[in-house]
């Protein structure tokens, strides 16, 4: 899927012109936000090529005009300071990761949800990066083909594209997922843009702030239901998601620890009986579902005859997580950091 900015140009405006859309802004060559991005075929070390699940992703430079479409693989990059080498961003859950702040000002959301493939291409991407199979597939954003065809590269995270069909379209894991791949997810993308340094630099201290976030923590006895959102059929995390290295880091037990579902749906009468120590909440800014933000979740549970009797319940063991963190990210880490830090509080936690 090699990288050819000319060609990829006049196929674009082909493209734009099918969609019915004004051509008149694509030319024979692009310029990106970081300079000019022809500039950065043939730059030393590349083309760089990316075995990324299950298709060959190849730069012929550093990316220039990067569009990140899910806001995991959105923070890495601002993380790795490349906010001046994006196009744009989109689908986001919560506000931007503390720190980020003035790298995300310097990108363009194209929305907060999936933007339209045409707004994608509006704005010639040399790589498009996303957090979730879905949102590069139909029903998404648009199928990676689609994609290839105008020699655009796309890269999907690793810890996304491991999983296999479950009971919904959140899928399920075979393997559990290890913060090893999230690591791995970062140094891919610093890779892609020639910044390997600066990744080093960032695993490193996302290491440090586990092992000072888990020291001394176990929670060994103590159950833990991570619910995400929609209060009519819940979305509660199974085994082996993000959720479960936040559970194993803290040496606790997730009460739905015996799905490999990644988010199942599950009843609340089934929700009951497991009666959970903890609950962790996810808090939310988008309007997607029900019961988004936490204090909602904690309206419906203190309010419904079936889940206001439960331990957590009444005894207001709740610890609110955004979304991001809650998801394979660089912000699994903030999850386990709130997670310890609530438990301890609780006294469930030596």
């Amino acid at each position: 899927m090699a990288l050819h900015r000319s060609p990829r140009s006049i196929a674009l405006c082909a493209a734009l012109v099918a969609l019915s859309l004004a051509a008149a802004g694509c030319g024979t060559g692009t310029k990106g936000a970081g300079g000019d991005a022809k500039g950065a075929a043939g730059a030393k070390g590349y083309p760089r090529t990316f075995d990324n699940c299950g298709e060959k992703v190849t730069l012929d430079g550093p990316p220039q005009r990067a569009v990140a479409l899910d806001q995991g693989s959105a923070e890495i990059l601002l993380a790795l300071g490349l906010g001046d080498r994006m196009a744009g961003t989109g689908t986001w859950t919560d506000p931007v990761m503390k720190g980020l702040g003035k790298e995300n000002a310097k990108v363009p959301r194209l929305a907060d949800g999936y933007p339209s493939f045409e707004k994608v291409l509006d704005k010639e991407p040399d790589l498009v990066t996303a957090s979730f199979g879905a949102t590069l597939d139909k029903g998404g954003v648009a199928p990676r083909d689609k994609f290839a065809d105008l020699r655009v590269p796309t890269y999907l995270s690793p810890s996304d594209c491991a999983k296999k069909d479950g009971s919904n379209g959140d899928g399920a894991r075979g393997e559990r997922l290890r913060m090893a791949d999230i690591y791995g997810e970062v140094r891919d993308l610093a890779r892609a843009f020639g910044v390997e340094a600066r990744g080093a630099r960032l695993i490193a201290g996302l290491k440090e702030r586990m092992a000072k976030a888990t020291e001394g923590v176990d929670a060994k006895g103590t159950s833990v239901l991570y619910w995400f959102a929609n209060s009519e059929s819940p979305y509660l995390a199974g085994c082996c998601g993000a959720p479960g290295i936040i559970t194993e880091a803290v040496g606790a037990r997730n009460a739905f620890g015996d799905t490999r579902d990644e988010w199942p749906q599950i009843g609340w009468e089934k929700i009951a009986d497991r009666d959970p120590d903890v609950i962790v909440l996810g808090d939310l800014t988008r309007k997607n579902q029900t019961a988004e933000t936490a204090k909602a979740k904690i309206g419906k549970l203190e309010s419904s005859p079936v889940t206001r009797h439960m331990k957590a319940v009444k005894n207001k063991r709740y610890v609110l997580l955004s979304g991001a963190a809650m998801n394979p990210s660089i912000r699994t880490v903030e999850g386990v950091e709130e997670v310890a830090r609530g438990l301890r509080d609780f006294g469930l936690a030596k």
